[in-house]
């Protein structure tokens, strides 16, 4: 499976595509996923689609499926703009035979109000496109509504730790290859116990399985 990443350090921080790869090559049979990505710090879609880089890539074919993901806060301040930016990337993504699938973020960890209208801004161009989501922000809701999963905010509360990571990591999982990712150890980059680690694959599956019940 071909993937391109197309983002910021959201995506960057902690090599979410390498840890998705190596999780997929250890899987039951092993998986190979080969990745490239187009990440700029702070980037929104629109400072992507403006540089050209991310286009060309799309244009040059051969991917599976291109991942989307947006600066964290502008599906929350301008939905609209938000909406945009994906309509441009996901016309050339079809245009290459490509699936659009949508990172759906998660809150900063001093605004976890803001959850409902990141929900709701990512299923509303979901549904208008018919395009895959991703949904690491559910998982991410889930293990905090738990209140014993490992921490998944960096010191920052706005980037992931290791361990947000590798639940990001676990969706994509879920949601590519539509199997749990329960048993696929976490690497030593990651540093949780083998329970924080089920208990992350266990939100990913579940918030997968979820999204596909109210589809």
């Amino acid at each position: 499976m071909r993937l391109l990443f197309i983002g910021n350090s959201l995506t960057q921080r902690n090599d979410l595509p390498g840890l998705l790869t190596s999780m997929a090559a250890a899987s039951d049979p092993p998986r190979e996923v080969v990745t490239e990505r187009v990440v700029v710090n702070g980037a929104s879609l629109r400072l992507h689609w403006n540089a050209g880089t991310a286009l060309e890539l799309i244009r040059q074919g051969s991917w599976d499926a291109v991942v989307l993901q947006e600066q964290s806060t502008l599906p929350i301040k301008n939905r609209k703009r938000y909406h945009e930016n994906v309509r441009l990337f996901h016309e050339a993504i079809q245009a290459s035979s490509a699936r659009t699938l949508l990172y759906h973020t998660w809150a900063r960890r001093n605004a976890p109000e803001t959850q409902d209208d990141l929900d709701a801004a990512v299923a509303e161009i979901a549904g208008e496109l018919e395009a895959q989501v991703l949904p690491v922000g559910r998982a991410w809701r889930r293990v905090l509504e738990g209140g014993t999963g490992p921490d998944l905010y960096d010191k920052d509360g706005s980037h992931p730790s290791p361990a947000g990571t590798y639940l990001a990591a676990c969706v994509l999982y879920a949601t590519l290859f539509e199997r749990s990712p329960e048993g696929l150890l976490a690497p030593p980059t990651v540093p949780i116990t083998p329970d924080g680690a089920l208990s992350l694959q266990r939100a990913a599956w579940a918030a997968v399985n979820d999204l596909g019940d109210r589809s």
